[in-house]
């Protein structure tokens, strides 16, 4: 027997829909019926519906609902899961209502802008019963499962620290838009790129519980001109004499229940020389490992014969991060899967960004024990 469809109504149709999401679910049209579309902005849903056709030959799209108002979306009967590719601040209230509603949500990072919404999140899901999953892309790159593979092996002993970024020379998304306006954003690079690479590290180093943290953070880009070519300018909606009330540049420490530790570091925007890398470097008692450029690149650091080594282990399945997650998040749906993200993770991760920025402003290390 085919499996049933699972009907999906998509919040935000921007960016990360159209070039992330959309793809994904083009490639998985015998799993997924699109039957509502929201945006604030009027007539962008139905440009989304033209969108999947001229970039991804896919008529997915063609027979949802459109709406400018998520609370009419959110009333459709037919949608089983919420998709949300909002601004950051929306991604709680949306999420709270669909899972109130009876849907299963799928969201954009980060999970909130806050503790206090990061928890409403975790308390709807459990009292709905509904799954609820938020992006977390790099766990599903083909690199990083065969890393996840060799670490429960006992190939790496025991990681004990690490370190992670993401750092651009230039590279500042929607100056004066949401982005860059913390009530809206959350924050800066800490928040935008932080989550990729700080949740990347924890997951491989097995989930331990964050405890403490330190960190400093700096805005010294708001007004320079010269990142306006960058291609992640494009991201967002740059607006001239707009908000620029966030950091460009975080470093921080965090220390877990395990002993183990973390160095961070995020910008939009510094002077270094390498334009643009992420990565996660992690140190074990047998072995060390580094993933850059999101999992293309890959090595391994060991010894053996009484030698040193060096093991390039990079894979590409073919399949992006984002389809991965996605597919995923249809396994757990679809197939009572077990879910590779809980609520809980998300409640640690807004945790840790939350007290770095407390850290940032008291000059104090801030505890995560209560």
């Amino acid at each position: 027997m085919a499996e049933k469809k699972l009907k999906v109504g998509i919040v935000g149709c921007g960016g990360i829909m159209k070039w992330s999401h959309l793809p994904a679910y083009a490639k998985m049209a015998d799993r997924v019926e699109i039957v509502a579309l929201c945006d604030i902005v009027p007539g962008r849903s139905e440009e989304a519906v033209a969108f999947a056709k001229s970039n991804y030959n896919s008529n997915i799209l063609d027979g949802a609902k459109c709406y400018t108002e998520f609370d009419e979306f959110i009333k459709n009967p037919e949608i089983e899961s919420v998709d949300i590719c909002t601004p950051n601040y929306l991604h709680a209230p949306f999420a709270c209502a669909a899972l109130e509603r009876g849907c299963h949500v799928f969201c954009e990072k980060p999970d909130s802008v806050s503790v206090e919404d990061v928890l409403k999140m975790k308390e709807a899901s459990e009292k709905s019963g509904k799954v609820l999953m938020v992006m977390r892309n790099n766990r599903h790159v083909a690199t990083t499962k065969r890393l996840k593979q060799l670490i429960a092996e006992g190939g790496f002993g025991d990681i004990y620290c690490g370190r992670c970024g993401w750092v651009r020379r230039r590279g500042i998304p929607g100056k004066g838009g949401w982005f860059t306006t913390k009530a809206k954003s959350g924050g800066g690079p800490l928040i935008d790129l932080g989550v990729h690479m700080i949740d990347l590290a924890i997951y491989l180093m097995g989930n331990p519980t964050p405890v403490a943290v330190s960190g400093s953070t700096y805005t010294k880009f708001a007004d320079n001109t010269a990142d306006a070519s960058s291609e992640h300018a494009a991201f967002g909606e740059t607006q001239s004499g707009g908000t620029f009330d966030v950091e460009d540049l975080a470093m921080g420490f965090i220390k877990f229940d395990n002993g183990a530790c973390l160095q961070i570091e995020f910008s939009w925007a510094s002077n270094i020389e390498v334009p643009d890398r992420n990565f996660v470097e992690l140190r074990g008692s047998k072995a060390g490992l580094t993933w850059e450029y999101s999992g293309t690149k890959c090595r391994i650091f060991s010894e053996a014969f009484g030698k040193l080594i060096d093991i390039d282990t990079a894979v590409d399945d073919g399949i992006t991060g984002h389809e991965g997650n996605l597919r995923h998040y249809l396994d757990v749906v679809q197939n009572g899967a077990k879910p590779d993200f809980v609520p809980q993770q998300g409640v640690n991760m807004i945790k840790i960004l939350s007290a770095i920025y407390e850290s940032a402003r008291t000059g104090k290390e801030v505890s995560l024990v209560d």
